[in-house]
């Protein structure tokens, strides 16, 4: 979609009712025959757009895809989102911000598609990505930060989409099961898988791809149990490209905050009312080596706390955590 075409768009998305065709062409500098063409091509790209002699042009409903310029509509960053690379179909987000990036791409330019042919989640898994449903995307990000701080941005994503759910869906309670999943109930809405290219104690960049069931109607019978969407949490579809602005306005607010922070003290509070590994009894798998504990918080460099049997507070960096039969008391 061009500039003009977008610019069109947003006009009507702006306007409460009709706008004219005439001030159309007067604010866009062009014929009525030009703005009909444009018109048309929002109505191919699946936007509903009303016509009516005398009055005008109104939109009745966005075409609900992730692309620039319906992602635009709703967002108020300042870096992020505003360049958005939209794809029909790619193999995966994080590759493709991966090239961007090596390429020089700002902070805050985002890779989207809407379906994913290799879409990867923690650990190597497949993270299934169906298309016309849900939000797979890459955001490339520059911090200026020591690497040992890079870890934490998986917390940070995850506070930031449980603020954008909430906006859009105030009736959804997420929790957060550390490092990197959000939680509808007991079933996955939402993962963060962060990639990072860097030296000794500099990063060039990180790359931070989330995957959100957004509007997906069913899963596979292994997933059923496992996996939900927001359809499925509220029985109503959710405008994909306010989604994604809403997570992008909700991220970049949290992001610039902790650039000027030590650790994630400033969020943790919204991070831990969230978690739903608190208080419980785990297994933290860490490549070969398991440790059992009750998780009592996070710490501020966003390490899982865990009182293990024997009484001793461990502070776990990285593994997986899976829920034991117990709860702490």
């Amino acid at each position: 979609m061009n500039a003009l075409t977008s610019g069109i768009l947003s006009r009507l998305h702006a306007s409460r009712g009709y706008l004219s065709g005439e001030d159309l062409c007067r604010e866009f500098g062009i014929s009525r025959s030009a703005v009909w063409k444009h018109i048309g091509q929002l109505r191919d790209a699946g936007c509903r757009i009303a016509a009516v002699t005398g009055s005008g042009y109104r939109l009745e409903a966005l075409s609900g895809t992730p692309a620039a310029a319906e992602v635009s509509l709703f967002l108020e960053t300042r870096r992020a989102g505003r360049e958005l690379h939209y794809h029909k179909q790619t193999q995966s987000t994080n590759l493709l911000a991966k090239k961007l990036a090596v390429e020089r791409a700002p902070e805050g330019a985002v890779v989207v598609a809407d379906t994913q042919s290799a879409g990867r989640g923690r650990l190597g898994r497949t993270w299934v990505s169906p298309p016309g449903s849900n939000l797979y995307f890459s955001l490339i990000l520059r911090p200026r930060i020591a690497v040992s701080r890079i870890p934490q941005i998986p917390l940070l994503a995850a506070a930031a989409i449980c603020r954008a759910i909430h906006d859009a869906c105030p009736d959804v309670n997420t929790g957060i099961k550390w490092p990197n999943d959000i939680l509808a109930g007991d079933r996955k809405l939402c993962g963060v898988l962060c990639e990072m290219q860097s030296d000794t104690d500099t990063a060039h960049f990180v790359i931070a791809g989330i995957g959100i069931n957004v509007n997906q109607d069913s899963f596979p019978t292994e997933l059923r149990d496992k996996a939900s969407s927001l359809l499925l949490e509220t029985g109503s579809p959710v405008c994909r490209p306010e989604l994604l602005a809403g997570v992008l306005n909700r991220f970049e607010e949290l992001y610039l905050q902790w650039l000027q922070e030590d650790d994630l003290g400033f969020v943790l509070s919204d991070i831990e009312k969230h978690s739903v590994l608190h208080g419980q009894q785990v297994v933290i798998d860490r490549f070969s080596h398991r440790q059992e504990g009750v998780v009592t918080g996070i710490a501020p460099g966003g390490e899982l706390l865990l009182l293990t049997g024997e009484g001793k507070e461990l502070t776990i960096a990285s593994g997986e955590a899976s829920l034991g039969k117990t709860f702490y008391h």
